[in-house]
């Protein structure tokens, strides 16, 4: 995992980390990061093939960094591969932070989502979604 000054790819999402999404310690959960770079991952794949994708894969996720209540989660997202069936989209989430004025990088993963048709059958990329 590398620590860059500023984010690589294009904004897809930002939130807003409340109380109810932390642990004992106060901190973020990371699963909840993790729920917040697969939806954002899911908008660019939609995005870029059109049509209904699942989640099939995850690559390896470090944390480096923990997000704090009131820290506003930025996803940023990039096309990394597309297959014949499945695109593999490449993300960071960063925070920004009231309490701190720079940007921290909190970690990196890539995304695996299959193209599906509309009644959930795996379609390869460049058909309508439905036959």
């Amino acid at each position: 995992m590398t620590q860059a000054s500023e984010p690589r790819g294009n904004l897809t999402i930002r939130t807003l980390a409340m109380p109810a999404d932390t642990n004992a310690a106060g901190d973020i959960f990371g699963g909840w990061v993790m729920s917040q770079m697969d939806i954002a991952g899911a908008i660019a794949a939609v995005e870029h093939i059109g049509g209904r994708v699942a989640t099939v894969a995850v690559e390896a996720m470090s944390f480096i960094a923990p997000v704090r209540v009131g820290d506003v989660l930025c996803v940023y997202t990039w096309i990394d591969r597309i297959g014949t069936t499945s695109i593999k989209v490449g993300m960071e989430a960063w925070t920004k932070s009231h309490r701190v004025p720079a940007r921290t990088k909190v970690t990196e993963a890539h995304f695996i989502y299959v193209a599906l048709t509309d009644d959930g059958k795996k379609r390869p990329i460049g058909t309508p979604p439905s036959y």
